[in-house]
């Protein structure tokens, strides 16, 4: 393991304190999120809107541009700017709420996370700004007259950037130590004509004593000594100085809500939170800003005008003792700092040669740092309301997450957009911790405890889907992610597993486990359901309520994910009895159930009954709908649901097994005397590559049945990965009859056209990465068993033979290639539009979306999702390493 700086502090830092202690930790929308909304009736969208958060005090967190703040978020630090067009500051980032966008919640800002360090000590974001007025109403209004048929209209449509009238404006921070931020501003003017600009580093306390729960007197204070220095007093966190490099003027206010812009009522302060934008935007004459230069608010104010193609940049200090130049060796050690970061990526890059490559893998890296958030929500708390509130409606004690009152979250958490998601999701988190465990893998491993800690985890064992509603039910996936992080942090390791980790963790999987089989398997056959499971708008019903004639889902996805589950507890299990022998006890349970789903799946219809998620006609997957009459219906839909069986292979190496006389014996106890259930899942008694053991639902001639249609490009693949629908529906929509209606599934390659789940979420045909990225690792698997003497047809009906591994490297890359420059030096994520394509201002900054339409790649959905979608780094590495393995193995050593 190499030894730099930036390493030497990781390998000191366990959790968030320390070098940690301090980083991009304020969500980008506090506004619009289920924890701030206090109203009757769950509208968190309009109970704090976006103009309403310019006056209106958080109660469980903040928002900023490029903000920073201490791991509980008690002092936050961030920007403003003002172009001295627009009615109010820019404070925040801007995006519709699900209802004034076309396609649900959509930022409409351009921003871009270019760079950080695991331990932020140096970060890097560029947020473009306009120098015209800010196209607020534009974007409501052509949004609002759009439908699901038409586009989003983009802040690039509305002509602000056309001319380059904008600022680039680089926000960048460098730590001189724990406890002491370097921070730069640097703005680019890229219009032709001077522009003049405000800007104002701003810091406050998040507010913590408007609630009823501290005295007074734990107020925290901040004051102003002359115009270039901010003292900070906080009784958790002691004295700060945030020093201002030539500000004109320094400006307090409190963070307290304005009540008489927002409600008509008679205000707790003169000088509330809007005090600052009222003052700048009314060029001074305004009152609301505190003479005596004290507050919880505060900004340094920069009015400056930049030339026509040139820059000015600003530098701030926040440290925690006292400076005679706080600005000596400053510029000296942001360099450092950048050394430090490019030693510390060259060491994770050293296998990717590819300059292209290695920018979008480090900006995913950096746009997952970046994408951290202190979570703060108290459901108790919350529901019951604060002793110096209003008492909050009375229905909320049986109306959103009531069955969660244990939830406690105050930690630092992987965020899948912190402006669309500003909230935890499950399963994507899960699909975080992967790529993260190569940059920081004592964070991925944090993150993955969390939510399976007490104080997340509910006591029956669910985990927490998401605060919209944490009772909804999101994929196991996290038994994979668990794995799949113990295998990075080992390799990186020399080969030493953190089997406290893994112990750990498997306790509470178990937990997890037996509640998915106690509800999801109401029967007790082993089939599951789940509803949705992530897939919103996928089947032909809303899969999260109740069938509308009183029918019985059965769920091929559901039980795919639990024969994949019940593999990775295997894994697990196997793993810790190589060490802890009393663990084969559980390994043999988990490979009896893997068995008994696997038997399930070939028939669930009972003795009298051949109805059976594997369809022989089709040779494909598929839902199954029970009718009260008795009948039993395949869901024939040609979706991701039908390969996510795929994704329950693993292989066990015979040495280990030999260690495990125990388990072994189990083994072959259950194989010889249920050879019914031993024929339906494996080649357990044939020997693979390496005497290796496969346990996997699909056997030699379903695999290669489910891979030929996976493979196909009239059907799922496409030129950018696989798609969540087969094409094959575009021609030949399903349909279903109910009760003289006609219920319609049809390929629809990118934004959601169904209002089955709503917002902006469509599983009908576009390309995600987390699914695509478990296709990769199942294939990967395969492969090691089958080795390179098994061939499938790659593309399908092409002719050309290659191996399994060969046929999930060329998936990767076509995953790839949405971010990859083309020969014509386009990228597919930025679609038809011609200067993000071809601007060298916008062309090498990478959005990392949500997912990607299915036949062009073009990004859609949330535009910063790095969560599951910083796969992509991942799958870099792994085609770049089997790169340089190719080659290594075509240079021919000189005779003698």
């Amino acid at each position: 393991m190499a030894h730099g700086a930036e390493k030497v502090r990781l390998s000191l830092q366990k959790e968030n304190k320390g070098w940690k202690k301090w980083g991009p930790y304020l969500s980008e929308r506090q506004w619009g999120t289920v924890r701030e909304d206090y109203s009757g009736n769950g509208d968190a969208w309009n109970y704090i809107t976006h103009e309403m958060a310019l006056s209106k005090t958080y109660r469980w967190g903040e928002d900023g541009i490029g903000g920073f703040s201490d791991n509980k978020q008690h002092i936050c630090l961030s920007f403003a700017f003002w172009n001295h067009r627009d009615k109010f500051l820019k404070e925040r980032i801007f995006g519709l709420t699900n209802r004034e966008s076309n396609h649900g919640e959509d930022v409409k800002e351009m921003y871009y996370y270019l760079d950080s360090t695991p331990t932020h000590s140096y970060t890097k974001m560029l947020y473009k700004y306009p120098q015209q007025q800010f196209p607020y109403d534009k974007l409501r209004q052509e949004n609002g007259k759009r439908g699901k048929q038409d586009p989003e209209y983009e802040i690039m449509d509305t002509g602000v950037f056309d001319n380059n009238e904008y600022f680039d404006i680089f926000i960048e921070h460098a730590k001189a130590d724990e406890e002491d931020i370097m921070m730069k501003v640097t703005i680019h003017n890229r219009g032709p004509k001077d522009a003049p600009i405000t800007v104002l580093p701003t810091i406050m306390f998040r507010n913590t004593w408007s609630w009823g729960y501290e005295a007074f007197n734990y107020k925290p204070m901040m004051n102003g000594i002359s115009n270039r220095l901010i003292e900070v007093t906080h009784r958790k966190h002691g004295k700060y100085n945030l020093y201002l490099d030539g500000a004109d003027e320094l400006l307090f206010c409190e963070n307290e809500s304005n009540l008489k812009k927002l409600y008509g009522t008679a205000n707790n302060t003169a000088y509330p939170k809007d005090g600052i934008n009222d003052y700048i935007v009314s060029g001074g004459k305004s009152t609301t800003v505190n003479p005596n230069n004290i507050g919880t608010k505060a900004s340094g104010k920069f009015t400056r005008t930049v030339k026509a193609g040139e820059s000015i940049t600003l530098r701030m200090r926040y440290v925690n003792h006292s400076i005679s130049e706080p600005f000596g060796g400053f510029e000296d050690l942001f360099s450092k700092r950048i050394r430090e970061a490019d030693e510390f990526y060259d060491d994770i890059q050293k296998d990717v040669a590819d300059a292209d490559l290695r920018s979008i893998q480090r900006q995913a890296y950096a746009g997952m740092l970046w994408s951290k958030q202190f979570y703060y929500y108290n459901v108790y708390e919350w529901l019951k309301g604060d002793p110096a509130q209003p008492e909050p409606n009375q229905g909320r004690k049986w109306g959103r997450n009531s069955g969660w009152k244990h939830l406690y979250s105050a930690n630092i958490i992987s965020m899948p957009d912190k402006w669309e998601y500003p909230w935890f999701a499950a399963w994507d988190l899960a699909f975080h911790c992967v790529p993260l465990a190569r940059v920081d893998a004592d964070f991925a491993k944090r993150q993955l405890e969390i939510l399976l800690r007490e104080y997340y985890m509910h006591p029956n064992g669910q985990i927490p889907a998401y605060e919209w509603n944490f009772s909804d039910v999101n994929p196991p996936v996290h038994g994979w992610a668990t794995w799949k992080v113990y295998e990075i942090d080992r390799e990186q390791n020399n080969g030493v597993g953190d089997i406290e980790f893994l112990e750990k963790i498997f306790h509470k999987l178990l937990l997890n486990f037996t509640w998915w089989v106690n509800q999801k398997d109401d029967t007790g056959n082993n089939i599951f359901s789940g509803g949705f499971l992530g897939l919103d708008n996928i089947g032909v019903f809303d899969r999260s309520t109740p069938m509308p004639f009183g029918g019985k889902l059965q769920q091929a996805d559901a039980t795919g994910w639990m024969a994949m589950y019940t593999l990775n507890m295997l894994r697990i299990s196997v793993e810790i009895a190589l060490a802890h022998p009393v663990y084969q006890d559980m390994a043999s349970k988990f490979f009896e159930h893997f068995l008994h789903i696997a038997g399930a799946m070939e028939s669930i219809g009972g003795k009298n009954s051949s109805i059976s998620l594997w369809d022989e006609e089709d040779q494909f997957y598929y839902d199954v709908i029970h009718i009260p009459n008795g009948q039993s219906i395949l869901l024939k839909v040609r979706s991701i649901v039908g390969l996510i069986p795929l994704f329950a292979v693993e292989i066990l190496d015979p040495q280990n097994l030999d260690k495990m006389p125990i388990f072994k014996r189990r083994v072959e106890w259950v194989l010889a005397n249920r050879p019914d259930l031993a024929r339906l899942i494996s080649r357990w008694f044939e020997s693979g590559k390496g005497e290796n053991r496969l346990l996997s639902i699909l056997r030699g001639h379903r695999m290669k049945m489910i891979m030929k249609r996976m493979l196909d490009e009239n059907e799922f693949l496409s030129d950018f990965g696989v798609r969540a629908l087969s094409k094959y529906h575009k021609e030949n929509p399903y349909k279903f009859y109910i009760n003289g209606e006609v219920l319609q599934v049809d390929y629809t390659p990118a934004e959601a056209l169904t209002d089955i789940m709503g917002g902006n979420s469509n599983w009908r045909g576009p390309i995600w990465f987390p699914l695509n990225y478990l296709i990769f690792d199942s294939l990967m698997k395969f492969h090691a068993y089958y080795g390179e003497d098994f061939q499938i047809e790659y593309p399908t009906n092409s002719g050309n033979l290659v191996t399994i591994k060969d046929a999930a490297m060329a998936i990767a890359n076509r995953l790839i290639d949405i971010f990859k420059k083309d020969a014509d030096g386009r990228r597919a994520f930025n679609g038809d539009d011609e200067k993000s394509q071809t601007d060298p201002n916008f062309s090498d900054h990478i959005l990392f979306y949500e997912y990607f339409h299915g036949d062009n790649g073009r990004g859609c959905g949330a535009s910063h999702q790095t969560g599951w979608t910083g796969l992509v780094a991942e799958l870099i590495l792994k085609t770049s390493q089997e790169k340089m393995k190719e080659l290594a193995k075509e240079e021919i050593p000189l005779s003698k």
